[in-house]
């Protein structure tokens, strides 16, 4: 049984043959290679996009899905081991998992980190815990990496550019009002490194550096693919030549679970929102964002409305690289 928790547990390859997947499910999107096949999506978080794209998903591929929400239509859920069950949690997940596991064959799970302390949330335990006690393939919904937003973007750019190795990919931190997951930075660099690309990672100092698994798993990735990673605090040289800018907040690690530090950090720059000046220094670069997007915080209302914002391709191809994952679990790809 095979788990989709995390790109860095996937080959280039395999990775590679989801993305073909997606392609021919995108062409051709109705088929019944999933009847009588069924996922139950826990969402401890909000979603608009994961939610939409993995339920019609579902019934595009004949199946069904069953969406739970734990502490509001579904009873709340302890994932610590060995805890004492004093709190509103009325169910362990060794229960939980169980359960869903007789009921239906995958299980997807959206939990974000507690933003309290990183040591504990770097682990990813609570998606762990779930594949821990599940009996079914587990598909990560987004926790401290969001693998299904990795292969939407690769695909997007894989339709726009052609070839991936060597182009040169600039990951950049923008401004938000407040500290954010790092997941979608984890993963795009992970991503874009597994896929051979020249990845810059711009941001403004060395305290919104990503966390050293990312940092040494994508500097791997880069040796492995022929591809390279570098770290940069200069906007101009950053953008400079780029073929792709990738934009994302996120929080500095040494201040996590500290926002009102973090603050005090992140209110000098402003400036790294993404404008048409900034734009005008690549290679004719594609930008794309994950989404959602604060419009003239992240970037400027013109480079969203632009031809060569590919956001909305990235979402859409959220629905067809979710398909083709699941699809590949239950063993009915091509």
């Amino acid at each position: 049984m095979r788990h989709f928790l995390s790109t860095v547990d996937w080959s280039h390859e395999a990775l590679d043959g989801l993305l073909a997947l997606a392609a021919d499910l995108k062409r051709s999107p109705l088929n019944d290679a999933l009847r009588g096949k069924s996922i139950a999506l826990m969402f401890l978080n909000p979603s608009m996009r994961t939610r939409t794209s993995f339920e019609l998903g579902m019934q595009q591929l004949g199946g069904i899905a069953i969406v739970l929400q734990p502490g509001k239509d579904a009873w709340g859920v302890e994932f610590a081991p060995g805890a004492v069950m004093d709190g509103d949690a009325e169910e362990h997940i060794a229960e939980v998992a169980g359960v869903l596991s007789r009921y239906c064959d995958m299980i997807g799970l959206r939990a974000f980190p507690g933003f309290k302390n990183w040591s504990d949330d770097r682990t990813d335990s609570v998606i762990k815990s779930l594949a821990q006690h599940a009996s079914v393939p587990v598909i990560n919904m987004e926790t401290i990496v969001h693998p299904c937003q990795e292969l939407a973007l690769m695909l997007t750019l894989k339709e726009h550019l052609g070839q991936l190795a060597r182009r040169k990919f600039v990951l950049t931190w923008t401004w938000h009002p407040r500290p954010l997951n790092t997941a979608v930075a984890n993963s795009a660099l992970l991503a874009a490194t597994k896929f051979g690309m020249d990845v810059t990672l711009l941001c403004p100092e060395p305290d919104y550096v990503l966390d050293t698994q990312f940092m040494e798993a994508a500097s791997s990735n880069a040796r492995a693919s022929g591809g390279s990673m570098k770290v940069t605090h200069d906007i101009e040289a950053a953008y400079d030549g780029a073929e792709v800018v990738y934009a994302k907040s996120w929080g500095a690690l040494p201040f996590y679970g500290d926002p009102e530090r973090e603050w005090e950090l992140r209110q000098k720059y402003r400036h790294f929102m993404v404008d048409e000046e900034k734009m005008s220094l690549t290679n004719h670069a594609r930008f794309s964002h994950c989404l959602p997007l604060r419009r003239n915080i992240k970037a400027t209302d013109a480079v969203m409305d632009a031809d060569y914002c590919v956001a909305l391709d990235e979402a859409e191809n959220r629905l067809h690289v979710q398909k083709a994952v699941m699809m590949t679990l239950m063993g009915a790809a091509p």
